[in-house]
């Protein structure tokens, strides 16, 4: 039963990589190789904007057929990404070690505290609460809340200055205007000195 629980609590663990990726697909980009103009990227916090990343991508690709555009995930600051991987591993050897029934604090020379006795004598739940809790800890130092939009490495919005995403029609009429200065830049004749 306990091998089982073990289990359980590792394939949840490999589920929530998982799902930190883009829809399964690698972390770092989301593409559509298929046109060639433009580059308009976005870098987003997958876990709060996916589906509104998956909505523009749909409208834009349709209107503008030219515009190559890939997706990825905007990355917490390193000390978070740290703290979130420390977080992954030790609440796997934390629960390895209730599952085991090892006292660590005996390795210390200190007497456990009532926690640790309760989670010996509970120790589903306890597997379960350090489980979750630990998640839900993980998912807060990698949520960055952007959603950071750039057209040829030229910022065009930014949710993280403005405080919130740009409606459809405000990323259109920015779209717009980008390709008519982009249009009328490249028909300006070029005189060399």
């Amino acid at each position: 039963r306990l091998l089982l629980l073990l289990l359980v609590a590792a394939s949840a663990v490999a589920r929530s990589e998982a799902s930190a990726n883009l829809g399964g697909v690698p972390s770092k980009r989301l593409k559509m190789q298929y046109a060639t103009g433009p580059l308009l990227k976005f870098q987003i916090c997958v876990s709060g904007y996916r589906r509104v990343f998956e909505e523009y991508m749909r409208v834009i690709s349709q209107r503008y057929p030219d515009i190559r555009i890939e997706g990825e995930n905007y990355l917490p600051q390193p000390i978070y990404r740290h703290i979130a991987s420390f977080l992954s591993i030790f609440k796997l050897v934390l629960i390895g070690l209730i599952i085991v029934g090892k006292d660590p604090f005996a390795f210390f020379g200190m007497q456990a505290p009532s926690i640790w006795q309760w989670g010996q004598e509970n120790k589903v739940y306890a597997c379960m609460m350090v489980f979750f809790l630990s998640n839900m800890i993980e998912n807060q130092c990698m949520s960055t809340g952007a959603f950071e939009i750039t057209l040829n490495d030229v910022p065009v919005w930014s949710k993280l200055e403005s405080g919130h995403l740009p409606s459809m029609q405000q990323l259109v009429q920015i779209l717009d205007n980008e390709m008519k200065l982009n249009v009328h830049m490249d028909s300006i004749p070029h005189h060399r000195s």
